[in-house]
């Protein structure tokens, strides 16, 4: 049975999940962090209620703006996100919360965490909300639980939510299927940078800023820019009818930050009109489902014991030669299968 509101399980250590509801729905920080830390939590005891937070602040979530950035490393995207918000706190009286994620080491798993050292006038403001999240290895340049912990920071009343994504590359782009404008920041004369640029997220990005354009950097922003326009036009027009731009913009500075964001008000309201972002929420959720189908069914192949007991042996085997990597394969899905049709006859 559930504890009443506003006294602790002692069954978890945490509060109830009323209470996180309710907390988040006030506008606590604290209560948001703690149900983010739930959330990310991987320990199947929170599990049922990561579910109840979620399914309560749910019906408050969706009513903020959702900006992806992404970008090459040396790019600046936390001082550009640090510019940026400190605009829409300064200049627009609006509220921010970003998600930064950090990579994590492959060999420890580890991560530094370091968001809010980097974005230092965010991190000191009542209105501004930063949460770094470890990648552990998660594809698409966000963390396992980024979807929901937007949803928190939603139901929470930031008016607007920035993800931050570890990196380029071809597994970052997870974002664009969270978010409602997707940016692209590089910085200018780093050699070759459309060369070096993966085609996928040239097709995916909603805009594009060239950051750093100040003092000795102004010209080759300005070429930069003129060069990335000309290669988005190689690319078929995207249904929405939106062409994606590219600004010049210095976070050290603030000169184009602004502009930057006027980008994304007018690409919203451009999707509002033609209905373009509603379906394209509506095609996300199907993302996030399917997302949570193929997570659940990891977590259910990795805890049945029988594939626990065997999956050892058959990694050796493949370790050794035995057998290959797609006859273990089959084999450990076999034995997941058999055994899942076996449990289903018993009920």
């Amino acid at each position: 049975m559930e504890p009443e509101a506003g006294k602790v399980d002692a069954r978890r250590g945490r509060l109830t999940a009323l209470e996180y509801i309710n907390g988040i729905l006030c506008g606590d920080r604290v209560k948001l962090a703690q149900a983010i830390t739930v959330i990310e939590s991987e320990l199947e005891a929170d599990g049922e209620l990561a579910e109840r937070i979620l399914e309560g602040v749910l019906p408050q979530s969706g009513k903020s703006r959702r900006l992806g950035i992404t970008g090459v490393p040396g790019a600046g995207k936390s001082t550009f996100i640090d510019e940026l918000g400190m605009h829409l706190l300064r200049d627009q009286g609006e509220n921010v919360a970003v998600l930064s994620v950090d990579p994590s080491s492959q060999i420890s798993g580890g991560s530094i965490l370091g968001d809010k050292t980097r974005m230092t006038r965010l991190a000191a403001e009542d209105r501004a909300f930063i949460r770094p999240s470890p990648a552990r290895g998660h594809l698409g340049g966000v963390a396992r639980r980024t979807r929901e912990t937007l949803l928190l920071c939603e139901a929470a009343g930031y008016r607007n939510v920035i993800v931050e994504t570890v990196g380029v590359g071809q597994s970052e782009t997870a974002v664009r299927s969270m978010t409602d404008f997707f940016l692209l920041l590089m910085a200018p004369g780093t050699g070759d940078e459309l060369q070096g640029m993966k085609r996928g997220i040239m097709e995916m990005i909603d805009g594009m800023a060239i950051n750093k354009a100040d003092g000795d950097n102004r010209a080759r922003a300005d070429q930069a820019r003129a060069e990335y326009e000309s290669a988005l036009h190689l690319f078929p027009a995207a249904a929405d009818g939106w062409a994606p731009r590219v600004l010049t913009c210095s976070a050290l500075s603030g000169e184009g930050v602004a502009e930057v964001w006027g980008m994304v008000l007018e690409h919203g309201a451009h999707m509002k009109s033609n209905g373009h972002l509603e379906e394209r929420r509506r095609n996300q959720a199907l993302d996030w489902m399917k997302e949570l189908l193929a997570t659940g069914l990891d977590e259910m192949f990795h805890r049945d014991q029988e594939v626990g007991r065997r999956l050892p042996v058959m990694v050796e085997e493949v370790r050794r030669g035995h057998i290959s990597s797609f006859g273990a394969a089959r084999e450990m899905l076999v034995l997941f299968h058999r055994r899942g049709r076996a449990a289903g006859a018993k009920e």
